[in-house]
């Protein structure tokens, strides 16, 4: 870790990988300006999808082979400063202000600070994980091993993804459901409901209920439900959402909706402050204003700011995706995959195994899930951008749109 300077030509708010992938934009068009990045994780930043896929699925992987943190520390311009609060803004001053009471200059300022793990009435703590950092993962491999007990809560796109890595090590998994299905929010029910049985053959107790209360205990945790039922396990991962941290910029008079509002270059109203990542709230080209809180839009939204901070007029026109890997599924998906809007599914020889699932409004693609399909993402944004023009009025249509391979 670096002392931090007086001021530099760059300061990044944030340690994780948008910051990391920002430092890359910024060197490809200023190779010697001065680079601040102070992040309030006590690890260097990771690759994040590694913390609840990788380091749980491959022996002979650690956290050092997820860390992003090789090119700042080997630039000699570059002060990666860790386990630093951020307490204030001052734009017109050019400068933030630390928990410390000193204070940091900057030229251009970029908001990458993510998002925050909702919370329930469950004191986290050594066996009470909100999952999402390095130091979570660490706290959660202490806390497990084969044949202990944990409780998952959240059927999500995180719950589900932890609870498919625990149970492949041999973790028994209680799987706290506030839906019927794993994965109900975004997957057709008939698709999340077999998603659910997969778990169950796999040995995952499933059990529906709210949080209402619980903590850590003598032996391990307990957690309560809203009927009463009591689970008692050895640890508790709990992943039921985030918030973006938007409060550094509200505080400051940053215009702030569902995120910190940028334009198509990543600007904020502020002049020489930018955002990126989970917090920022940008105009996606094919899908209209929007926040996305998946990697790949992290990496390219930070990459894209640390450029425009450097000087380069390219809009962000890039729509993301993500994926995830669950049991012996795997999926990539792009745009708005979401139950509530209308589904047309195309299954290969009518088998929930490989699929494509177009999620649509109006008339309009505003989605695509591509169930065992995969090197589709590029037809699925193409679709999108036709459908805006011309809407579907057919929707049976859409089957075979995508190839099933």
């Amino acid at each position: 870790m670096s002392n931090v300077a007086e001021s530099y030509d760059y300061v990044i708010v944030g340690g994780g990988v948008a910051a990391a992938s920002a430092v890359k934009g910024i060197r490809s068009q200023d190779g010697s300006g001065t680079i601040g990045v102070l992040g309030s994780e006590p690890d260097p930043p990771v690759y994040r999808p590694d913390l609840s896929k990788t380091l749980w699925l491959e022996d002979d992987k650690s956290l050092d082979d997820s860390s992003l943190a090789g090119d700042l520390e080997s630039d000699d311009k570059v002060d990666l400063v860790l386990d630093t609060t951020v307490t204030a803004i001052d734009p017109e001053a050019h400068a933030v202000r630390l928990a410390d009471g000193s204070s940091v200059g900057y030229g251009k300022l970029l908001l990458a600070t993510g998002a925050e793990p909702r919370v329930l009435e469950v004191a986290p703590g050594p066996k009470v994980v909100y999952y999402r950092t390095a130091a979570d993962y660490q706290r959660l491999r202490a806390a497990v091993g084969a044949g202990s007990h944990v409780v998952v809560v959240g059927g999500g796109y995180i719950g589900s993804e932890l609870a498919s890595a625990l149970v492949q090590n041999d973790v028994r998994v209680t799987l706290v459901l506030d839906l019927e299905d794993v994965q109900e929010q975004m997957f057709p029910r008939a698709l999340a409901a077999s998603l659910t049985k997969a778990f169950t053959e796999r040995g995952v107790t499933v059990v529906h209920g709210t949080v209402a209360s619980g903590g850590e205990t003598d032996g391990g945790v307990s957690v309560t439900l809203d009927d009463g039922t009591e689970i008692t396990a050895d640890a508790a991962v709990i992943g039921v959402g985030v918030i973006p941290r938007t409060g550094l910029a509200e505080a400051a008079g940053i215009e702030v909706d569902n995120g910190i509002v940028v334009d198509d270059h990543l600007r904020t109203s502020a002049p020489d402050v930018y955002a990126a990542g989970d917090v920022a709230s940008y105009p996606d080209t094919l899908l209209g204003r929007r926040r996305v809180e998946h990697v790949d839009h992290a990496e390219k939204s930070g990459e894209a700011a640390g450029k425009a901070m450097a000087g380069a007029d390219e809009a962000y026109d890039y729509t993301p995706f993500f994926w995830s890997d669950i049991l012996d599924y795997g999926y990539e998906a792009v745009g708005e995959v979401t139950s509530r809007n209308d589904m047309v599914e195309d299954w290969k020889d009518g088998q929930l195994g490989t699929g494509v699932v177009y999620y649509l409004r109006s008339g309009q693609v505003r989605g695509v899930l591509l169930w065992n399909v995969w090197d589709s993402v590029d037809k699925a944004r193409e679709l999108i951008k036709q459908t805006a023009d011309a809407p579907v009025e057919d929707l049976d249509s859409l089957r075979g749109r995508i190839p099933l391979g």
